[in-house]
């Protein structure tokens, strides 16, 4: 039976800090940028506000994406581990 293991963002950070730090900091940080510019230059926020939701949307799925990395990999190396713990019996 499959279980679902999420991964909180401080699992996330510890197991790979850069990936995660630029996966979630890198599009919030264009998108406030973005809202700081768009107030300074006198744009009009409706673009701001869009841009800034498409990032933040775009930082969420990408951070799920990179769980789901991460869990795989996890996985991968459980089953690898489990396999030099149990060497096959040799047919005879």
């Amino acid at each position: 039976m499959s279980t679902r293991e999420t991964f909180s963002l401080a699992e996330l950070f510890r197991v790979a800090p850069v990936k995660s730090s630029l996966l979630v900091f890198g599009p919030i940080g264009l998108a406030v940028g973005q809202v700081v510019n768009s107030y300074v230059n006198g744009v009009s926020p409706a673009v701001a506000v869009g841009f800034a939701a498409v990032m933040v949307g775009f930082a969420v799925v990408a951070t799920g994406h990179h769980a789901a990395e991460v869990r795989l990999r996890r996985l991968e190396a459980t089953i690898e581990a489990d396999a030099d713990v149990e060497p096959r019996p040799d047919p005879e």
